[in-house]
């Protein structure tokens, strides 16, 4: 059996719940057992994406203003709490209002504010971009890239939306070539974007134009994972040595890049109602000096309801 097998089994053995997929990097997390077993650096974060406050259609999701405050329940029942929580952008759904695109991340905002945990973040989708180039998200949660450090771990959230054509922009990449040279190369390095930084699909719009420019600065960086959102559903990618990871969304799913014909919102199946929808837990031992995988936990919003014994 590999070491990357062997490390699976072993998270799953220790019975997180969720799906597991384990990525190299060294630092992070393959005991991830009771919160006695964590050292003080040891901490976990989590990723939320697409919720699209301000929604509606009730064949892809009847419930559009209930699963944001569900998924909200289900992060804040998390015991111990994660040391932040991120979301990776299309926080709300398009409009071509102004004032109705303000009004929706205000709501957005207030329903985020009852997280827990004690650090939220933000990317924008293109949804919240709209036509004002993410004014408004800016207004209402700061900026749209911006870099930070955490118990050891460097972060950089890039913005892939913001510029028409679905780019990062020659302003952006030379801002992320010099936060890169601020990170030491044998240093565990964390990536978000809303869009995939790699060609995922790009005839349903799933990649970033000049993507291949950041990937090209991260060459140089040993351990590099991105996570992202935009495509509405789990999806795991390596360009060389720097591996991709797409979270769920939470408010429909889309299908498998390529699998039908037309890009559209999968169904809402009344028989297994959130099907598809969920959030991701990451989990960091920062001091450790072994090569560990990079562990993250899977987490379905329907699995979640049924602990909680909550219903639509």
């Amino acid at each position: 059996m590999s070491s990357q097998m062997d490390r699976l089994t072993f998270i799953k053995a220790l019975g997180i719940g969720g799906a597991v997929f384990a990525t190299g990097l060294p630092g992070f997390a393959e005991t991830l057992g009771s919160p006695a077993q964590a050292k003080a650096s040891d901490f976990y974060f989590v990723q939320l994406t697409d919720t699209h406050w301000g929604f509606e259609g009730a064949k892809a999701n009847p419930d559009a203003t209930g699963t944001l405050p569900k998924a909200i329940d289900a992060v804040n029942a998390l015991d111990p709490q994660p040391d932040f929580v991120i979301f990776t952008g299309d926080l709300t759904h398009i409009t071509t209002d102004p004032a109705q695109r303000r009004k929706r991340m205000a709501e957005f905002k207030a329903q985020a504010a009852r997280l827990r945990a004690p650090q939220i973040r933000y990317l924008p989708g293109e949804h919240d971009a709209g036509d004002d180039h993410s004014e408004a998200f800016r207004e209402a949660f700061g900026p749209s890239r911006y870099a930070f450090t955490h118990k050891g771990i460097h972060f950089i959230a890039l913005d892939n939306v913001s510029q028409e054509g679905s780019i990062l922009g020659e302003e952006q990449l030379r801002w992320f070539a010099a936060e890169l040279d601020r990170v030491p190369k044998e240093a565990p390095l964390v990536i978000f974007t809303h869009r995939p930084l790699f060609d995922l699909y790009p005839d349903w719009d799933w990649t970033t134009t000049d993507g291949a420019k950041a990937l090209d600065l991260m060459k140089a960086h040993r351990f590099v994972t991105v996570f992202y959102g935009h495509i509405h559903q789990e999806h795991h990618h390596t360009t060389g040595h720097i591996q991709h990871h797409a979270a769920t969304s939470l408010i429909f799913p889309l299908p498998a890049p390529g699998s039908v014909p037309k890009r559209a919102p999968v169904p809402w199946d009344p028989e297994h109602p959130y099907r598809g929808l969920g959030f991701r837990q990451i989990h960091a031992q920062p001091k450790h000096v072994k090569e560990d995988q990079l562990a993250l936990s899977e987490k379905a919003l329907a699995d979640s309801l049924k602990t909680a014994g909550t219903h639509a």
